[in-house]
């Protein structure tokens, strides 16, 4: 299954393509991950391009499980802006107890929010401030 989702999100699309149809294929394949899929993914994350790990970060939220979210937490140390706020979007779907602590447990992500906060779009901003009103409640 990971060979099969690297394939899809490395092909070459529209970004209207991918958010109508990539994504929503994407997560079908991520329901279907077995544990040794999401090894191969976390093992390789890190080395896929920019655009590849925005597209991953995009649609880890299928299930909101402990996979998904130690992704997020691998690319949410990007410099890239526009893939953190991907991240923190994403992060706004994981409200467990677990998860919003593991969360916590990054206070350079916090940080990061809050950083970002004064200088963000409207946008950015009601993503930043739902995320952080989600993390604290």
């Amino acid at each position: 299954m990971y060979r099969e989702l690297d394939n899809l999100i490395s092909a070459d699309t529209t970004v209207d393509s991918w958010y109508d149809d990539g994504c929503i294929i994407a997560s079908e394949i991520l329901s279907e991950f077995s544990p040794r899929d999401w090894e191969q993914l976390s093992s390789k994350v890190l080395t896929n391009s920019l655009e590849w790990q925005r597209k991953l970060a995009y649609c880890l939220d299928s299930n909101c499980n402990m996979y998904e979210l130690k992704i997020l937490l691998l690319l949410i140390s990007t410099k890239d802006e526009e893939l953190f706020e991907i991240c923190i979007d994403t992060l706004r779907s994981f409200t467990t107890p677990e998860s919003k602590q593991m969360i916590l447990d990054n206070p350079s992500i916090l940080h990061r929010v809050n950083d970002l906060l004064p200088k963000a779009g409207v946008a950015v901003k009601k993503i930043l401030e739902e995320f952080l009103m989600k993390i604290h409640s």
